[in-house]
């Protein structure tokens, strides 16, 4: 098992991650990935896409990282997207209180505790200052919204921010969005793209981080009628970490199918245990450890405002679990508010099998009346006593009735309501979905992923490191080595290959520079399934010329004909193919030989 600073040293000596704007001291909580890690970052994605988007049948949209602030009044971000924050009172520095009481006190969630027990957790475990050791006991906890504030347009401009999530994007376009679906529930959205939250303490790398990728589907559904395929993922076996086993002293983790925690009402929703067999099978399909990956559902205190029930996917690195993705059942929540506060339509007609004959209460106010009385809100005042005759008919039987206009409270006589109960045939009715919310942080799968790739050991005497990846996330396919470089005859056959594989479509690397070790070495880091040596061997005699594939985690090799190597590499590294190494191998077994690696 690698150490985070393993990792780190690793990615950043061989171009997956590291610090950005070094030149200028970087900022905490910027990365650049370099080119191995935005390769690998671009095949997870990929993977991603391959598996939310195209197999599920679900539409891509790409929307603005940039939103006004009409939108996060609607969410809820400006008022509740806060973490809680304790200042240094020597050295000035920020801390997330939450944090600090975790990562000294041995309570494993305190994200979901009042600030009056936090302040008071303080206190009493007399913590102190990571940065300069000051005591923080007696210092106030206060709430800090994480969202980057900008200004859309010049001067003082129009109020916005940084998107905080990706999901907004898709909430806000679903009036058009469910035309393109020809209204038609169920149906998905997907969305790959950068969020940004303004970290109080940004820490461990790439795990968290104030600019990261999310990859987020966003399913809407008729909770009435929309079932998910759940026999499809049934019989994938889970390990799961419900609320009562953490609550519960000596409560552990367990192993069941998804059919079984759902239908025993372990996870409380058939949507959001279909998402987690999906993704649980998607997880083994990029090469985390299953054995270190469990999900976790949220406690009471952590459940989301709009949330009926919600679980994390986590990953053990490092020896910190951590959460990669949420799963939550969002309801209606979004979309009412949307429409509450824009004032467009986020519903979809639900066309009966047959119309129906219904009473509706209704109102015809007197506007004569309202006119005079109300001047221009009296609109409002009308489109109140709608409201309020669908929610309350009863509240007609009085004299008057009170609604709510922009804050303040009116009456207005019964009569003057003009109130009827009328029968009408319907064809149908306007309803508001809901939302089953699978949130993908990219980032922290890349690490998850890297790290639970790494190994170590012994190659021909000699200790190694290298990343045990899956081909599908390798950032490169293969690598080509002529084994010495002052031979013509090598140097354009390893042209040759290198074309040949490039044409098929693979991603490689031409290495002529150091002994045929080192180069080794150096792919085995980077996790590079196959290596392919020219050498004299290979040109010489009466047969084709042939080259030697060496594969990573064995360290097994044979010689292939040239003229055939592209197809074998590409079939080994297709995960439709169940061409093994094994079986090449065997194929070319009179051609098998071994290539100095010291």
């Amino acid at each position: 098992m690698a150490s985070q600073e393993d990792l780190i040293e690793l990615a950043k000596r061989r171009g997956f991650f590291f610090g950005a704007n070094g030149a200028y001291g970087g900022v905490a909580g910027f990365y650049t990935y370099g080119p191995n890690g935005a390769a690998v970052k671009d095949n997870l994605e990929s993977a991603w896409r391959d598996r939310f988007t195209v197999r599920q049948g679900n539409m891509e949209i790409e929307a603005p990282t940039i939103m006004p602030e009409a939108v996060f009044e609607a969410s809820g971000h400006l008022d509740g997207f806060d973490d809680m924050l304790v200042e240094c009172p020597e050295c000035g520095e920020s801390h997330r209180a939450d944090h600090l009481i975790e990562d000294n006190t041995g309570i494993e969630e305190a994200e979901s505790l009042p600030i009056a027990e936090v302040e008071e957790l303080i206190r009493e475990h007399d913590l102190h200052c990571p940065s300069c050791d000051a005591p923080l006991a007696g210092e106030p906890v206060e709430d800090f919204n994480l969202m980057f504030e900008t200004s859309i347009g010049p001067g003082s401009g129009q109020p916005g921010y940084m998107r905080p999530e990706t999901a907004q994007g898709i909430f806000v376009e679903f009036p058009r969005l469910k035309e393109y679906a020809r209204n038609r529930l169920p149906f998905g959205v997907t969305q790959i793209g950068p969020a940004y939250r303004n970290e109080i303490s940004p820490r461990k790398g790439i795990i968290r981080v104030r600019e990261f990728t999310q990859a987020e589907l966003e399913t809407f559904i008729d909770p009435a009628e929309d079932e998910p395929p759940l026999h499809e993922v049934e019989d994938v076996e889970v390990t799961l970490y419900p609320a009562d086993e953490q609550e519960a002293e000596g409560g552990d983790a367990y192993t069941t199918t998804v059919g079984e925690a759902v239908a025993e009402g372990v996870i409380g929703s058939d949507w959001v245990g279909y998402y987690l067999g999906v993704a649980q099978e998607w997880y083994e399909r990029i090469g985390v450890d299953m054995g270190r990956f469990r999900f976790r559902q949220h406690l009471p205190g952590e459940l989301a405002h709009y949330a009926a029930d919600c679980w994390d996917a986590e990953s053990e690195v490092s020896g910190d679990w951590i959460e990669i993705t949420g799963f939550a059942y969002r309801s209606d929540y979004d979309l009412s508010k949307h429409a509450e506060h824009s004032g467009e339509s986020f519903t979809v007609f639900k066309q009966y099998d047959e119309p129906k004959t219904v009473e509706r209460a209704t109102v015809d106010p007197d506007m004569a009346t309202l006119g005079p009385e109300f001047g221009g809100d009296a609109g409002a005042v009308a489109e109140a006593l709608q409201t309020l005759a669908e929610r309350d008919p009863d509240a007609f039987d009085a004299d008057a009735v009170e609604v709510e206009v922009d804050g303040e409270t009116v009456t207005v006589d019964s009569d003057v309501a003009n109130f009827s109960v009328e029968e009408v045939t319907e064809n149908g009715e306007h309803i508001t979905p809901h939302v089953v919310e699978p949130s993908f942080g990219i980032d922290r799968i890349v690490y998850t992923v890297l790290e639970h790739a790494y190994r170590e050991d012994e190659v021909d005497g000699e200790e190694r490191t290298y990343l045990a990846l899956d081909p599908e996330m390798a950032a490169t396919d293969a690598a080509v080595f002529p084994l010495v470089s002052n031979d013509d005859r090598l140097l354009d056959l390893a042209d040759d290959v290198t074309a040949d594989l490039r044409a098929a479509g693979l991603a490689v690397e031409y290495d002529d520079s150091g002994s045929i070790g080192r180069r080794y070495r150096r792919q085995d880091e980077v996790g590079t399934p196959f290596c392919l040596t020219v050498d004299r061997d290979g040109i010489e005699g009466d047969g084709p010329n042939t080259v030697t594939v060496r594969e990573r985690d064995t360290a097994r090799q044979v010689r292939v004909p040239v003229a055939e190597v592209a197809d074998e590499i590409a079939a080994l590294l297709d995960p439709e193919d169940d061409h093994a190494f094994d079986a090449l191998a065997a194929a070319y077994d009179e051609l098998e030989t071994d290539v100095e690696t010291a």
